[in-house]
Order: structure tokens, then C-alpha cells, then sequence
């Protein structure tokens, strides 16, 4: 008797800490329409050839990317009081090593995108629904013995492999939530990536 009714007791006490944990992850889940978009910066990197720069990103969870092996140009998000142009610089060299560099153009307008509702809430702490971007094209004038994916902080690994592409084939490797913004980036700059002269 004893035993059957501690055992009840434990099985109650299970079955109300499971229905609190739902209803507290209930209540983690913001209203997407009371949340802004993360201020963000936008790099496309073009080489002397005329190909872009990009970067597979590291596969973690509730990373703001999902899951997946997704490829992307350089980005990251603005510090306070930060310029967005001295923002890219830094995010380019946090991200790639990249520091030889000079400014080819700056897209006038920013654009928005949403995260994917299973994403919302959780990525960048839940406090954006998405990001605004301020994308700049950029011409690589170093070697590529000067790009370097491996962070000092190995907790803060972006990429885990690089190469160059022909802008006709970045598209089909962004992330599918990514890509309406990839498409008015590159139909952009994708003029610029042409060959040095």
C-alpha cells in the first residue's frame, strides 16, 4: 500500500511539472508582431577573379539559421552607436580574417526578413522576429592565406569550411528563409562581380 501510493504520488507530481513546462514554453513564445528586427550588416567579397566569398556555416542548435549545412556570405549584427560600414569591416575580419579589402558599393535601402516560426523566440536570445540589413560589396585584394574561419573563442565558430563561387551558384546554397534577400542582394551586385582590372 505504501508503495502504491508514494508511486501515485511521484506519478502526480511528474504529470504537473510536465503540464508547468508546457505552459511555461507557452508563455516563452513572443508575439512576433511586438518584436523589432536585429540591426545587422551584409558582406559580398569578391576576389580578383570575380567570385564571391562564402562561408558554410557551423551546424548549432537554435542557431538563428536552423539546421542544416547552409551556406552564406559574411554578416552579423551592429553594435550600439555603431557605423554599419565600420560594422561589416569588423564582422569580416571576426568571421573570415579578411582585411585587405576595399569598398566596391553600399546598398542604399535595408531589407528585412522574418525568422522561421520555429526559429522565433529562440535565436538571438528571442528578443528580434528577424533581422534589418545594410549590405556592402567588397573587393578582396590580399591572399587567401590571409582568411582564417577558426576563431580565437572556439565557442564562437561561424563557418566551418570557405571557398569562392560564381554568383550563379549562391543562391541554391542559402538557407530557403534567406534566400528573397540573397536574391535583391545579388541582382544588385552581381554586376560587380567581375574580374579585376
Amino acid at each position: 500500500m505504501f508503495f502504491a501510493a508514494r508511486w501515485y504520488a511521484v506519478e502526480k507530481r511528474q504529470r504537473e511539472g510536465m503540464h508547468m513546462k508546457k505552459s511555461d514554453t507557452a508563455k516563452k513564445t513572443p508575439d512576433p508582431s511586438k518584436l523589432g528586427y536585429r540591426p545587422c550588416v551584409g558582406i559580398m567579397v569578391v576576389n580578383r577573379e570575380g567570385l564571391v566569398w562564402i562561408g558554410c556555416r557551423a551546424d548549432a542548435q537554435n542557431d538563428a539559421e536552423g539546421r542544416g549545412s547552409w551556406w552564406q556570405m559574411p554578416q552579423g549584427g551592429i553594435d550600439e552607436h555603431e557605423d554599419p560600414k565600420a560594422a561589416a569591416l569588423r564582422e569580416l575580419y571576426e568571421e573570415t580574417g579578411i582585411r585587405s579589402v576595399s569598398f566596391i558599393a553600399e546598398r542604399a535601402e535595408w531589407i528585412n526578413y522574418d525568422l522561421p516560426p520555429d526559429l522565433m523566440g529562440k535565436a538571438w536570445g528571442g528578443r528580434y522576429r528577424g533581422q534589418k540589413q545594410k549590405w556592402f560589396a567588397l573587393r578582396f585584394t590580399g591572399d587567401d592565406s590571409e582568411i582564417n574561419i577558426v576563431p580565437p573563442d572556439p565557442n564562437n565558430v561561424e563557418f566551418v569550411a570557405w571557398r569562392w563561387a560564381p554568383v550563379s551558384e549562391v543562391h541554391a546554397l542559402i538557407v530557403p528563409f534567406k534566400r528573397a534577400v540573397y536574391d535583391v542582394v545579388l541582382a544588385d551586385f552581381a554586376p560587380l562581380a567581375s574580374p579585376a582590372r
